[in-house]
């Protein structure tokens, strides 16, 4: 080897010490090319592992599924580079469907494909709607018993149409029609129009809970359940919840509140703000490489809408979030009550459903003035008297048949945001709730 020489010259004695100065402006010089060539490394190595992030999930994404709101929509073009917030408001719709067709493991039994498979129904609908200036957010549930009116939705094989329904319960709309299906029905429920959604099978949400590392959840009492799949044996206190057991603490009914289904919305709801301080506190939303790990988490068990297909679309509105505040994310039950017709059924509360529709079409944050919800409490909530009727919901209707719902005053505005009437339950991501288990 050529330099092997000069080893061995050199271990003959110290080279003459030279006393002299370089030149200023060659020290200049010489400094500026070493940040230059370091920057561009910084540059091309940042470039290129975007580049490969994205190419990554966007091989992981299955084909997308038209909605019939968008007419010719296609997929929203993304530049890899261009990883930055979305411009304007959000609107999307997530399904999450209890088919257990093509998940394997425990999903293989003859008793779990007996439960649900093919395309399933939407037992969890979420709506998370961003503002146009980025300033507020909200995420509504829908609850899965909620009758509803289903319109005629495209047959999802792509030819004709499925027939629509006067009154329905609400988590049949994806076996009937699939994720546009979904789609219709919310937008015609809350006068809105949804340009993005997704389906996510029960594999995505224990991916998604597992690429952040788990999420840290409050229980206000022990939490168990023999009907999810693993059961749940969780004491009292923080839990770190990821994979499969937490998925079964967001599909837990039995085990939190009052056993029903309006108690594990809120339960979820728990779980979610919880997600989201960890999320925006734990710096995923500044980090777009670990934003490209959870959108590949997700892609690899989501069916999404074609203008989602490009993944660069996912991790640019969850950068919309980014500067949002914790407290300005709200998380709500979509307001029922007892079906007059039906005890096991809800129907929308009209009067404060007409105010959280308003809220959304007109693109106003709001404030909640109810209670957390029939499976979540508030530790740090003050003594401070609320009012009479805001109380969680119970199971039989509060008002005589043919009322419009609840009789709670006009929702007023303070500092910009739509206090909604106090039978409207939920909480932000700013408050640290614990869940309760049903004992």
């Amino acid at each position: 080897m050529t330099d092997l020489p000069r080893r061995h010259q050199g271990a003959r004695g110290p080279a003459p010490v030279r006393h002299g100065r370089l030149p200023r402006r060659r020290l200049f010089v010489s400094a500026s090319k070493l940040l230059a060539g370091v920057a561009a490394v910084a540059l091309v190595s940042s470039v290129s592992v975007a580049a490969y992030a994205v190419w990554d999930v966007a091989r992981s994404v299955k084909p997308g599924v038209h909605l019939a709101s968008l007419p010719g929509h296609t997929t929203l073009p993304q530049g890899i580079p261009n990883v930055s917030a979305i411009a304007g408001g959000v609107n999307l719709l997530l399904a999450g469907t209890d088919s257990r067709s093509g998940l394997g493991g425990v999903y293989n039994s003859a008793d779990e494909q007996n439960a649900s498979s093919g395309e399933g129904n939407n037992d969890v609908t979420m709506l998370l709607h961003i503002a146009q200036d980025h300033k507020s957010m909200m995420v509504v549930s829908f609850p899965r018993d909620l009758m509803v009116r289903i319109p005629s939705c495209p047959a999802p094989d792509g030819g004709g149409s499925v027939s629509g329904s006067s009154s329905a319960q609400f988590n049949t709309a994806l076996s009937r029609g699939g994720l546009a299906c979904v789609v219709l029905t919310v937008e015609k429920l809350t006068g809105l129009t949804i340009p993005f959604g997704a389906v996510i099978n029960f594999n995505g949400v224990s991916a998604m809970s597992t690429a952040v590392g788990g999420v840290s959840v409050c229980l206000a009492s022990p939490v168990t359940d023999a009907y999810t799949n693993p059961p749940l044996d969780l004491p009292a206190g923080e839990n770190t919840l990821a994979g499969d057991e937490a998925l079964s603490f967001l599909r837990s009914r039995h085990g939190v509140g009052d056993g029903s289904d309006l108690g594990r919305i809120s339960n979820q709801q728990v779980f979610l703000s919880a997600l989201a301080r960890k999320i925006v506190s734990g710096g995923v939303l500044s980090n777009p490489v670990q934003l490209y790990a959870l959108a590949k988490a997700a892609v690899q068990n989501i069916t999404p809408s074609d203008t989602l297909t490009n993944p660069t679309t996912l991790v640019q509105i969850a950068l919309a979030l980014k500067d949002t505040g914790l407290q300005h994310m709200v998380f709500l039950q979509y307001p029922a009550v007892s079906d007059p017709d039906d005890p096991n059924r809800v129907i929308p509360d009209e009067y404060a459903a007409s105010a959280v529709n308003d809220a959304l079409v007109n693109d106003q944050p709001v404030a909640l003035t109810g209670s957390t919800g029939r499976a979540a409490e508030d530790p740090s909530a003050t003594a401070t008297p609320i009012p009479t009727d805001s109380s969680a919901p119970t199971d039989t209707a509060t008002t005589a048949p043919g009322d419009t719902g609840s009789t709670t005053p006009a929702p007023t505005t303070t500092s910009g945001a739509v206090e909604l009437p106090s039978s409207v339950t939920g909480q932000t991501a700013a408050q640290q709730t614990c869940t309760k288990g049903n004992n």
